[in-house]
C-alpha cells in the first residue's frame, strides 16, 4: 500500500511523535510481558486479535530493544496502539479489531520505516479470522553518516560553506535520477554532517566565497582602475571559488560517487582552491516600453538549479550592457533577450556573449478537455516538469481558467504535462498538438509556438484484489497497473505494494485498457520503462475500466505473481 502522506520526512516525524505520546501509557505495560510474546497465538476467542514479532537489526540480524512500534489506522493514520520492543526485540499489539494497519517502527540511529517498505510503499498487516500476524520480522535500517571538513588550499578551515548532498533516485527510468536531497553549512572549523541517510549513492558539492575576495561592481569602476594608471590593487583578490566536489573536482562529470550503506559512516573532505574570477557580459535590447530585458545567470548541479544572479539594473539601463563580476569558473544556464534565449555555458574565461547564442523560448497555449470532449470549467492548476537534465528542478506553472492556460516562455526541449483541481491530480490521458494525438502527458517544444489539447480523465475509479502464489497469499510484490498502450505510461502507470493477506488497491484509475502485473522483488525494476515493462504483459491480467464500471472494481480473479 502506499504511505498515508505526501512527504516521507513529515510522515516520519508525525509518526514518531505519535509513537511517543501514546508509549507514556503503554511502556509500563510491555515491560511486563517479558519475553513471551512469540509464544501466544494470533488471537483469543473474544479478545480481538493480535500483531506481535522481533524487530531486528536489517544489516546484523540483531534483535532490537527498546524501539517503538505502532498501528496505525488504515483510514486516517492515527495510532491505535503501540508498545516497546523487549530486551529481546519482541513486541505484541493486543486486542486489535479485525482490520487493516499500517505498522511502523523506530529507534535513534535507525530510519524510521513502515513494515517492508520499498521507497513509498509498505505492506499493511491484515487482522481478522485466519490472518498470521504472530510472528513478524521488522527490519530496521541503521541510518548512514556522511561528515567532514571543507577547507582552502592553504588548510584553512571555510567557514558556512555551502554544502550540498545529491542523490541518485529510482525514479522508474534507466539511470535514475540524481536530485538534491540536503544541504547545509559548515562551522566555524569548516565542518559539516549529514546523518540518518538512506542507503544508496550520492554525491557532495560546495559553494562558498573567500571572505578576502573583492569584485569590481560595474563597468565604470574597471574603467576609473585603469585611469588611475599603476597595479590595480583590487585585481588580486578578484577571485572565486568554483563549485567543488568530491573528492576536491570542480568538473561535474569527475565528481566521486559516494555508497552509503547501513550504519556507515564515511568521511569525505573537500579542498577549495581560489581561482581568478571571471566577467561576463550580456547586451540588454530594450523593450517597446523602455525597459531593458534582464539577463538572468543561473549555475546549474546535476541538472539542479543551486543559485541565480540577476543582472544590475542600473548598469544596465545606462550602457546597455549587462556585466556578471567575480563569477566562478563553471557550468551556467544564461537566459538573455526578450523573448528569453536559453544557452548552456561552460565558462572558463572571461568573455561578451553573442546575443544571438541559445535557443529561444516559446510560447504553449492550450485547453484542458474532459475525457468527453467537453471544456473543463472552473480553475485549475497546469504544471509543465521538464525531462531534460537542465530542466528538473524548474516547473513551470501557469493558471488554467474555463478550460484554458498560457506558458509565455518554455525553453526547447522534453516536457511532462499535469494538472490540478482543488488539490486533485488530473490524470492526462491524451495531448493533440497540430491535429495529430498522442497517449500520454509528454510534450516536445522545439523552435515555434505550440497550441494543445490536452485531455484529462476524471481517475475516479479504485481497482482493488489479491496477489497469490501456488494459492497463497503473496505479501509485498510490487503491483503495476500499466495502459496497454505503453506510449502513455508516464501518465497512466498506477503502482501498489501488496499487504499481508495479498491484498492491493490502486486508486485514481482512468478510464481505458490496461494490463495488471505483480512482480516479486520489482522493486528495482525501471518500472516506467515501456522496453523494461514489456517482458512481463504476457504473465499479466487483461482489465478494462470503463466509465460505468463504478467506482471501486474488485477484480473476479487472483493476480498471479511473476518471478523478476
Amino acid at each position: 500500500m502506499n504511505k498515508p502522506s505526501d512527504s516521507a520526512g513529515v510522515l516520519a516525524r508525525t509518526c514518531r511523535l505519535a509513537i511517543a505520546l501514546a508509549l507514556l501509557a503503554s511502556s509500563a505495560a510491555v515491560a511486563q510481558q517479558g519475553t513471551s510474546f512469540a509464544s501466544r497465538p494470533s488471537s483469543s476467542p473474544g479478545a480481538g486479535y493480535r500483531i506481535a514479532g522481533t524487530v531486528v537489526n536489517a544489516i546484523t540480524g540483531e534483535p532490537l530493544r527498546h524501539a517503538m512500534v505502532a498501528a496505525l489506522s488504515e483510514e486516517d493514520s492515527h495510532t491505535v496502539a503501540a508498545v516497546v520492543s523487549d530486551n529481546d526485540g519482541h513486541f505484541s499489539l493486543e486486542r486489535l479489531p479485525a482490520a487493516k494497519y499500517q505498522l511502523t517502527a523506530s529507534k535513534r540511529g535507525f530510519r524510521n520505516a513502515f513494515y517492508d517498505e520499498h521507497g513509498d510503499y509498505n505492506s499493511a498487516i491484515v487482522t481478522g479470522p485466519g490472518q498470521e500476524t504472530g510472528n513478524l520480522t521488522f527490519k530496521l535500517v541503521p541510518g548512514g553518516m556522511l561528515y567532514g571538513v571543507v577547507t582552502t588550499e592553504g588548510g584553512d578551515p571555510v567557514e558556512n560553506a555551502r554544502v550540498m548532498l545529491f542523490r541518485k533516485f529510482k525514479n522508474g527510468k534507466p539511470g535514475g535520477l540524481t536530485a538534491q536531497s540536503d544541504t547545509t553549512a559548515t562551522d566555524d572549523t569548516g565542518a559539516y554532517e549529514f546523518d540518518e541517510l538512506a542507503a544508496g549513492e550520492y554525491y557532495l558539492a560546495v559553494s562558498a566565497d573567500p571572505w578576502y575576495a573583492m569584485h569590481r561592481n560595474s563597468r565604470r569602476d574597471r574603467h576609473n582602475a585603469a585611469e588611475s594608471g599603476g597595479d590595480d590593487p583590487v585585481a588580486a583578490l578578484d577571485v572565486a571559488y568554483p563549485i567543488t566536489f568530491f573528492d576536491s573536482a570542480t568538473d561535474e562529470a569527475s565528481a566521486t560517487r559516494i555508497q552509503v550503506t547501513g550504519g556507515s559512516r564515511q568521511q569525505a573532505d573537500i579542498n577549495l582552491h581560489a581561482v581568478p574570477a571571471l566577467k561576463i557580459e550580456v547586451d540588454v535590447p530594450r523593450k517597446p516600453d523602455g525597459s531593458v530585458a534582464r539577463a538572468e545567470l543561473r549555475q546549474t548541479v546535476f541538472g539542479t538549479i543551486i543559485g541565480a544572479e540577476s543582472s544590475g539594473f542600473i548598469d544596465s539601463m545606462q550602457t546597455g550592457t549587462t556585466v556578471f563580476d567575480g563569477v566562478a569558473p563553471g557550468h551556467y544556464e544564461l537566459a538573455q533577450g526578450d523573448p528569453p534565449r536559453i544557452s548552456e555555458l561552460d565558462a572558463s574565461t572571461s568573455q561578451q556573449i553573442d546575443p544571438t547564442i541559445g535557443a529561444p523560448t516559446v510560447s504553449l497555449r492550450g485547453t484542458l478537455r474532459g475525457p468527453s470532449g467537453d471544456t473543463l470549467p472552473g480553475e485549475c492548476i497546469v504544471v509543465l516538469e521538464g525531462l531534460d537534465a537542465a530542466q528538473h528542478q524548474l516547473p513551470e506553472q501557469a493558471i488554467c481558467m474555463a478550460g484554458t492556460f498560457s506558458f509565455s516562455s518554455v525553453p526547447p526541449g522534453r516536457w511532462e504535462i499535469s494538472a490540478q483541481s482543488g488539490g486533485i491530480q488530473l490524470p492526462v490521458a491524451s495531448v493533440a498538438i497540430g491535429g495529430h494525438t498522442h497517449a500520454g502527458n509528454g510534450i516536445t517544444v522545439q523552435d515555434r509556438p505550440l497550441t494543445a489539447v490536452v485531455t484529462v480523465g476524471e481517475g475516479t475509479a479504485r481497482l482493488e484484489g489479491f496477489a497469490r502464489r501456488d494459492g497463497k497469499a503473496a505479501a509485498g510484490v510490487m503491483i503495476e497497473l500499466v495502459p496497454r498502450d505503453l506510449s502513455a505510461i508516464d501518465g497512466l502507470v498506477r503502482r501498489d505494494q501488496s499487504d499481508s493477506d495479498g491484498s492491493f488497491s490502486l486508486r485514481d484509475v482512468v478510464p481505458g485498457q490496461y494490463m495488471l502485473l505483480a512482480i516479486e522483488d520489482g522493486w528495482d525494476l525501471d518500472w516506467a520503462d515501456p522496453h523494461a515493462i514489456a517482458r512481463y504483459l504476457p504473465g499479466g491480467m487483461a482489465v478494462t475500466v470503463s466509465d460505468k464500471s463504478g467506482k471501486v472494481v474488485s477484480l473476479a480473479a487472483d493476480l498471479p505473481v511473476q518471478s523478476r
